[in-house]
């Protein structure tokens, strides 16, 4: 039995003990923790589990999650043992206690996502087939959540979903509850998803409320490490297409690897393609970026830091040197499809067309311009983000780039919704002299442009600034004010996206350091 701490916690939310055992939901021996069960084609036999591990300190109460297995095995869904064989509606959310307070209210088949929104399992596909019509009620704060309704609807078959917009319900089921909203009703009033091909106004017209309502969630996902980018693109939004550019030799893959780190340290699922740097030496980089200290100066240190780094929703391309455009699209059509990829870096443009002899150098520009285009194509038809590298031009000594410097035609310059360039001090003064800095020459959001002064450190390979790194090690960390109840805390909790494998009989310490999952202070 649940300590009558927890039982407080959980009577306070709305939940009843009835709910519980019935969705097989366990107390870890200590009475503070939770089990999770999640289970697959065996309904009778669990295949994994999430631990809510809770830890009173003097003034604060902190819940982590760890996830058992990892993304490597199959992860299951919480309430699949509930469902009827013959049942032929379901609803889908993000959350275990979203999960349960619908089938409390309710009594609808719901299941819920192991990961969150972060990802939808390509292995629960099957599972899902013989539902006729599927509710998606996603963790209703934030356009990502409403984004991922929309991307996981594709997966799941558009004719049979039906979405809880923002508009119909601004909060996931729980909160509702406790607003005193009724559940059921907001299921019923759920709205199909229309034809991808015709649409109308009223489709979307929730999203043109929430944009003009809620403009800095739509404006993306925002970077920790360089805020002054925030100032300027706003965001990191889905379905775009970004060049980055810089002299050969700049530092344009050591700049990307911890500019596209900032956000994969943030959740955003990210794959990356490095065809003129071996994947190991690139995530080594990236191992040092992420400890903020060189790890081969603290090579004990290392185990800890890269148990840490592999939570990431972090992948690689396993291709080095030139590359046909088919193989490496049919590797981003398999990474969004089944890892629900949100970012890809190419890196770069003229080295994964390789040393092909072309005729003449309007046939290399012409097949450079074919895949841009392709590219451009992807991040608009799967809602994800594509970054090239792409080298420039030749120019004249101590001349600056510009958008027109971009090697080949002007497609890059036309497709590109942003043109970063990494410049060197050359041709600048004051401020800027001895300095390197990324320049926004193009930013179609909303037209900002302006500089990225860049400070780099050779030890941590980083171009952010030390004094800014503090506390920035921990993975997903996530807080909230102090509210002096600890059942602000489970109203607060969401699924984790950085996971540790729970261990059998750990010890509390041990829990602690495995934890590597959102922290949420009250």
């Amino acid at each position: 039995m649940p300590s009558r701490r927890m039982m407080g916690c959980l009577f306070e939310q709305g939940l009843k003990m009835s709910t519980l055992m019935e969705l097989g939901v366990q107390v870890y021996s200590n009475k503070r923790d939770l089990f999770f069960p999640r289970y697959h084609s065996n309904q009778n036999q669990c295949c994994g589990y999430k631990r809510m591990i809770v830890r009173e300190l003097p003034e604060e109460t902190v819940i982590t999650e760890q996830i058992f297995p990892k993304e490597a095995g199959v992860l299951g869904l919480f309430g699949w043992n509930l469902i009827p064989k013959k049942a032929t509606e379901l609803v889908i959310t993000s959350n275990e206690f979203d999960a349960m307070i619908i089938r409390q209210e309710t009594g609808k088949p719901v299941v819920a996502l192991p990961k969150g929104i972060s990802l939808l399992p390509v292995e629960a596909l099957p599972l899902l087939e013989q539902f006729s019509k599927i509710v998606l009620w996603l963790d209703g704060s934030g356009n990502r959540s409403w984004q991922a309704a929309k991307i996981f609807s594709r997966k799941l078959d558009e004719k049979r979903c039906h979405l809880v917009s923002p508009e119909l319900c601004p909060t996931r089921a729980l909160n509702a509850f406790q607003s005193g909203t009724e559940v059921n009703g907001i299921i019923l009033k759920a709205r199909p998803v229309s034809h991808k091909s015709v649409v109308t106004f009223g489709s979307f017209r929730s999203d043109v409320l929430n944009e003009l309502t809620n403009r800095e969630d739509f404006s993306g996902l925002r970077w920790q490490r360089f805020p002054a980018l925030n100032r300027i693109l706003k965001g990191h939004r889905r379905g775009e297409l970004t060049v980055l550019t810089g002299p050969t030799g700049s530092g344009k893959t050591t700049f990307l690897s911890e500019y596209s780190l900032d956000l994969c340290n943030q959740g955003l699922r990210t794959l990356w393609g490095s065809f003129e740097i071996k994947n190991s030496r690139l995530a080594k980089t990236m191992l040092n970026q992420f400890a903020r200290k060189s790890m081969q100066k603290n090579v004990t240190e290392f185990d800890l830091w890269a148990d840490k780094f592999e939570q990431l929703a972090l992948y690689f391309m396993a291709f080095h040197g030139q590359e046909t455009l088919d193989n490496v699209f049919e590797a981003m059509l398999h990474a969004v499809y089944v890892h629900d990829i949100e970012h890809v870096i190419v890196d770069n443009l003229q080295f994964m067309m390789g040393a092909t002899n072309f005729k003449t150098i309007h046939d290399r520009i012409v097949k450079q311009d074919q895949l841009i285009e392709g590219f451009r194509k992807f991040s608009t038809s799967h809602d994800c983000h594509v970054t090239l590298v792409v080298h420039p031009r030749k120019e004249m000594e101590g001349q600056e780039l510009t958008a027109q410097s971009i090697y080949g035609g002007a497609k890059a310059s036309q497709e590109a919704d942003n043109i970063l360039i990494l410049q060197n001090n050359r041709g600048k003064s004051g401020l800027l002299q001895g300095k390197k800095y990324i320049e926004i020459v193009k930013n179609r959001y909303d037209g900002d442009l302006g500089i990225v002064p860049l400070s780099y450190d050779k030890d941590s390979q980083s171009y952010v600034k030390k004094e800014r790194a503090k506390g920035d090690n921990t993975v997903g960390a996530t807080t909230t004010k102090k509210t002096g109840k600890a059942a602000a805390a489970f109203a607060a909790a969401k699924p984790s996206t950085f996971t540790g494998a729970a261990t059998d009989g750990a010890t509390e310490d041990e829990d602690e350091d495995q934890s590597l999952t959102n922290r949420i202070v009250i």
